[in-house]
């Protein structure tokens, strides 16, 4: 057994993907007959690799293939994505931002106005033979710039699910960029259709990981009714958005949104097209899913082994004994003390440890009728927020980070900012400045304090959010509840394996919740899209115009100086608004067999499916 220790990326480090969690989400699958021809698994050749397969452990099973919507934006599902999807640019091992030149190639064009080309490769095709080319770029600017939106303000919510209802004809992508917002024109196609070029209308501090592509804009317009034949369908998709056709854009939103969404094996083929090194061939609901060699992948990633099996399974004890059966190859686990003491306990065995680019926290709905919500006080703001100060102050952190978390990493602190990592340079002004020191220190007698100036009568229920079978959430759960009941609130166990998609689909359904948020890139802007008004990841009705209008300028600030100056600024609005409350960094631990080289995980998402093309399996 090896042991090797790493650390989180020392910058600034937010919000992109829901962090490692135990999630079940249940979608119907398309029954749509398959349009396409996908490449099946090659032969056997007999070259070095053929026939060899890694499989891996994880917690939390995919189920969507779309990560750019709200609900399916999960590290569950980016990690196959990752190894199913080339782009213009990757994370290396050293963390620094990669060009793929073999998939295409992106250059700014101008300053003022900020205006940048990409142009895909001549002959990258997806795994049925269509090519990738500027219809899919399109198709997501026109999804993820929020431009052709109806308003959600206007649409019903379910009284039973709290999920929100989308009339047949609005037009709903459920995603917004801050980035690609700024590209307001219809964005100009060259290059025999291999290229677009976009223009912003104010310089963005981020532009160079804003902008790519997702799922295919062929399938998407076959399953929005636009046609078989994917040259015609795609140029009818292209023609909706130029011509803000609501009708045709309503099916082509309502097919992004909600027709990549799957548990198992779909029997559309186009619903799992892949553009990389690797296509899924197999997906066994709850258990496992496996990829295989894409043969019409041309890129410079070929993997080295021939399939890349993920079996699920949410409890880390479980991953483990698979590890010592020779089950799985490799896993990065939730893990806990005694998970850490299992694995190092096995020879043959490399087990890495530090921490992520993952941190635990606590967020409260402020616009469900709820404990936390202004208007179930007479829309009374000060009061709810005294109510949600109150709850955060009973959150025992350092009871948590104590028993969960330095038995991993003995170094382990509580978090005190919701954008810095703690091992960032600027974390320590940070903390100092952004008003967190409010919640230094557990205080049941300061809540109950609090609730008596609200004048709320106690107890106060509070139903309270978490993944169900993920034992260190259980675990927390049971320290907050035990702690809040001290001070007159009832949290109510709300655990449940769906949580992923519950976040923004069901508020009416808790009012606290327990997850992580993982990074997927150093871009300085990535809180954005937690906190503003609005936010593709602020599903709580949390709203401050003041935070909006520091993000606004954080978009067009180059100044290294002045960004960090504004992400205190916001952060000083969101402790003293209690928007909610961090709790520690993850404890990063990934383990694996000797038999399999070429493993180099990072902080960042993909984690420890880093570098896959790498992989390889001596035995």
């Amino acid at each position: 057994m090896k042991i090797r220790r790493f650390s989180a990326v020392g910058a600034v480090l937010a919000t992109a993907a829901l962090a490692l969690a135990a999630c079940s989400t249940p979608a119907a699958e398309d029954d749509t007959p398959t349009t396409t021809e996908t490449t099946s698994a090659p032969e056997d050749t007999g070259e070095p690799g053929a026939g060899s397969t890694v499989t891996v452990g994880w917690n939390q099973p995919f189920y969507s293939y779309n990560s750019d919507t709200s609900h399916g934006n999960a590290t569950a599902n980016a990690i196959i994505l990752y190894m199913t999807q080339a782009g213009f640019n990757y994370y290396d091992g050293d963390l620094n931002l990669a060009q793929d030149t073999s998939f295409g190639t992106y250059e700014k064009l101008s300053d003022d106005p900020l205006t940048v080309k990409y142009t895909i490769n001549e002959g990258v095709t997806w795994s049925d033979g269509t090519p990738v080319d500027a219809a899919d770029m399109l198709l997501y600017w026109g999804a993820v710039s929020g431009h052709f939106n109806d308003n959600e303000e206007d649409f019903e919510t379910d009284e039973e699910t709290g999920e929100l209802i989308v009339p047949e004809d609005s037009v709903y992508f459920t995603s917004a960029s801050p980035g690609l917002s700024l590209v307001e024109d219809m964005p100009e196609v060259g290059d025999d259709g291999r290229s677009v070029t976009l223009v912003y209308t104010k310089p963005f501090a981020d532009w160079e990981t804003n902008f790519g592509y997702g799922v295919p804009a062929h399938v998407t317009a076959r399953l929005a009714g636009l046609g078989d034949d994917p040259a015609a369908a795609k140029d009818a998709l292209v023609k909706a958005f130029e011509e803000n056709d609501r009708a045709a854009l309503s099916a082509i939103s309502e097919a992004w949104r909600t027709g990549y969404d799957f548990t198992s094996l779909p029997s559309d083929e186009g619903l799992y097209l892949s553009s990389g090194p690797y296509i899924i061939t197999d997906f066994v609901e709850n258990q496992y899913i496996t990829l295989t060699k894409n043969a019409k992948y041309t890129g410079d990633k070929v993997g080295k082994v021939e399939n890349i099996t993920v079996r699920y399974n949410e409890d880390p004890q479980a991953l483990v004994q698979a590890l010592q059966n020779g089950e799985i190859d490799m896993l990065a686990p939730q893990a806990t003390a005694d998970t850490l003491a299992a694995l190092e306990a096995i020879d043959g065995v490399v087990v890495e440890t530090g921490q992520d680019a993952t941190y635990e926290h606590v967020d409260m709905v402020q616009n469900n009728g709820g404990p936390f919500d202004p208007a179930t006080y007479g829309g009374d703001a000060e009061v709810a927020k005294k109510v949600r100060q109150a709850f955060l102050l009973t959150i025992p952190r350092e009871q948590i980070v104590e028993q969960l978390i330095r038995p991993l990493n003995p170094d382990a602190n509580v978090r005190n900012s919701f954008i810095l990592t703690p091992d960032a340079p600027t974390y320590d002004q940070m903390v100092a400045e952004n008003g967190s020191d409010f919640y230094a220190q557990q205080d049941i007698e300061k809540a109950k304090q609090l609730l008596e100036e609200a004048g709320v009568d106690t107890p106060v229920d509070v139903r309270f959010l978490y993944g169900a079978s993920n034992v260190r959430r259980a675990q927390q759960f049971q320290l907050i509840a035990e702690s809040a009941a001290e001070a007159g609130f009832n949290v109510i166990d709300g655990g449940n394996d769906n949580w992923g998609t519950m976040l923004d689909t069901a508020t009416d359904q808790y009012d606290a919740n327990l997850f992580g948020w993982q990074s997927t890139s150093l871009a300085v802007t990535e809180a954005d899209a937690n906190f503003r008004t609005g936010g593709a990841n602020n599903f709580y009705g949390y709203s401050n115009e003041e935070v909006d209008a520091l993000f606004d300028e954080l978009q067009t600030e180059t100044e290294a100086d002045r960004q960090q100056e504004i992400l205190r600024e916001v952060e000083k609005h969101l402790w003293a608004d209690a928007f909610g409350i961090t709790i520690f960094q993850f404890p990063g631990v990934n383990a694996w067999n000797e038999q399999v080289t070429g493993v180099d995980p990072i902080p960042l998402s993909p984690t420890i499916f880093h570098g896959f093309w790498n992989w390889e399996k001596t035995s």
